[in-house]
């Protein structure tokens, strides 16, 4: 192997489920009547699905624009003191320690993956970042991947990517990386179909011993 590629909401830090109990904070609602398996299927991806959700749960008291402007705010109060998911900063200095280079494909936005990155020193750790701004379409499509690939100048096959979400898998595969899931409270009950190796966190098992068991898998 010679890169690993990573998701951002949900995988480096659980942003996705500040953003779940800010949507319930502002609708005012108790989790259960925003079921978390059902709001997981909107997460990886494009947010257009996931506000017209959210604006189905308001029965109109709110429009649209006013769910976004207010969630974004509740979002980043949430996350005023953001910290990484168990073992991302283990993997990145191990991957950095060992030559491998590190992208990052997003379907958020540039300003949103880099401000908190460096708000947790870890930007410098990415050779290349792609995300929504930079395509056309954003996961489950594989072209954020596929773009992170081209610009490391790597085959598929050189590269494990690590995603939290099944629209995030799903893209990775379609780009022909092999994909180590680690969900996050939110898409944990999910049911992902397209990866090679699982993970409760990235505490779980380390990187070397993720890059031995993934060389060993005959795809």
């Amino acid at each position: 192997m010679k890169a690993i590629i990573c998701d951002f909401d949900g995988l480096i830090i659980d942003t996705e489920f500040a953003l779940y109990e800010a949507f319930c904070e502002l609708l005012k609602i108790e989790s259960s009547e925003l079921p978390i398996d059902e709001y997981a299927h909107y997460i990886g991806t494009d947010s257009t699905a996931l506000y017209n959700f959210i604006v189905n749960k308001t029965n109109g008291i709110m429009t649209k624009e006013e769910i976004i402007e207010k969630s974004h705010t509740l979002h980043k109060e949430k996350l005023e003191f953001p910290i990484p998911r168990d073992g991302v900063d283990e993997y990145l200095k191990e991957a950095k320690s060992r030559g491998l280079k590190i992208g990052l494909a997003s379907s958020s936005n540039r300003e949103w993956v880099t401000y908190f990155l460096e708000k947790v020193n870890l930007l410098d750790y990415f050779d290349v970042i792609q995300t929504r701004d930079d395509v056309e379409k954003v996961k489950p499509d594989p072209t954020l991947y596929k773009n992170v690939i081209n610009l490391l100048g790597i085959e598929p096959s050189e590269a494990i990517a690590f995603e939290d979400s099944v629209n995030g898998s799903k893209a990775a595969i379609a780009a022909g990386l092999k994909c180590v899931i680690v969900p996050n409270k939110v898409t944990e009950n999910l049911e992902f179909k397209s990866f090679h190796l699982r993970l409760n966190s990235m505490k779980e098992k380390e990187l070397y011993k993720v890059i031995e068991k993934i060389e060993t898998l005959k795809i």
